[in-house]
């Protein structure tokens, strides 16, 4: 989020007077006098009343005055802007106008930019930043990635319960706005926040983790879960189990598990017409491991689908870009070229080791031909250069 800098060529203490004035004007109940207790008491008498512009609506004033706001604060004492600081995150998060909602965005994102890398202040702005974006549906304009989110507080590192709390409001964020993938590195790096001695504390997480995974319509690799500790320690229950199915099993598992668990399926947010989409799609990955060539009645029979609508599950496998195939709808045939593969163990290790034997064995092969041929080059050049 780009935001212009403000530079106010005044005093602080005319500008809290202006402050002062002009909400007086619009109404607030604030006097223009400045407080003898100094620029911190005036900037929080400021602030427990500068929502009285937003009843304006002029967007440009409200900015103006937040900004100022903003300037006037960053030149107070680290450790006597705490409060001050706080005060205003939450004025912004719970006094805006729906309309001056990115207004109110950009004058903390100019806050927080303000601030030291160093300075623990830097994550309680963020915190309401992310609550004022779930409000706006802005998240794009201060959230980039995780890597990146890491990348600003690595010179003020965030405690466990810090993490927590921040991942958690990121991912229902994010799930709000319709970024389910990074929803789900989020969660994940949620779960990893957990330790042995903490993951059997981290249970709602867990779960949350695994049905919005599963939820998910872009999300089909789901064995990196299980390796999760506090994902481990639900193994055993329901909700484990059907992970497991999503992770390796087919639909004929997921059919048998939601007639015997129906309630449990609906009561943890999952849409079954979805469940069995996405499972049908694992399902036909696990047969393109299998055999390079599918029949459409072999389709047809696995995934439990009439004839007429082989072809169009095929398309759509195509187009999730998880199968990468050749559909022959005369000989109604499938022809696999490569696939992704659903779970990745030992057998997968040692299939990657053959095909990067094979291709070190070509490239030696290769390698030998060039060499002859080099010689060849060479003894022909000799043959020439000798005299008739």
């Amino acid at each position: 989020m780009q935001v212009p800098p403000v530079f106010i060529d005044i005093a602080i203490e005319d500008q809290t007077q202006e402050l002062r004035a002009y909400l007086k004007s619009l109404g607030a109940e604030i006097s223009e006098e400045r407080s003898p207790k100094g620029i911190e008491d005036d900037l929080h008498k400021i602030i427990g009343v500068c929502d009285t512009c937003f009843k304006e609506g002029n967007e440009a004033e409200v900015e103006l005055v937040l900004n100022d706001i903003v300037s006037i604060m960053v030149l107070v004492s680290p450790e006597r802007a705490e409060n001050i600081i706080l005060a205003f995150c939450e004025k912004l998060t719970k006094s805006h106008h729906q309309k001056l909602g990115e207004v109110c965005l950009r004058a903390l994102w100019l806050l927080y930019q303000s601030l030291d890398e160093r300075s623990p202040m830097r994550y309680p702005v963020y915190y309401h930043l992310l609550l004022i974006a779930k409000q706006t549906d802005q998240i794009k304009s201060i959230f980039q990635d995780v890597e990146s989110l890491k990348e600003q507080f690595k010179h003020c590192p965030l405690s466990n319960e810090e993490l927590q709390k921040l991942y958690r409001l990121l991912h229902e964020v994010l799930l709000k706005s319709n970024q389910s993938e990074q929803a789900a590195k989020v969660m994940i790096e949620l779960l990893g926040t957990y330790t042995d001695k903490t993951a059997s504390h981290a249970r709602d997480d867990a779960i949350r983790c695994i049905t919005s995974a599963i939820a998910d319509p872009n999300t089909f690799l789901l064995d990196p879960l299980l390796s999760l500790k506090p994902v481990h320690i639900l193994k055993g229950q329901l909700i484990h189990d059907l992970l497991n199915i999503f992770v390796s099993e087919n639909l004929t598992a997921y059919l048998k598990f939601y007639n015997e668990h129906k309630e449990f399926v609906t009561n943890q947010g999952l849409s079954h017409e979805l469940n069995i989409r996405k499972i049908r799609l694992l399902s036909f990955m696990q047969l393109a491991e299998i055999t390079p060539e599918i029949s459409f009645e072999a389709v047809e029979k696995e995934l439990q689908i009439k004839m007429d609508e082989v072809e169009a599950f095929i398309i759509e496998v195509l187009k999730t870009k998880l199968v990468t195939a050749r559909m022959d709808q005369l000989a109604k045939k499938v022809y696999v070229s490569s696939t992704m593969h659903r779970t990745f163990g030992r057998t997968q290790w040692q299939q990657l080791r053959n095909v990067l034997q094979a291709w070190k064995n070509n490239l030696s092969g290769v390698q030998e031909g060039m060499k002859s041929v080099n010689a060849a080059q060479v003894e022909l050049m000799q043959q020439q250069a000798q005299p008739v």
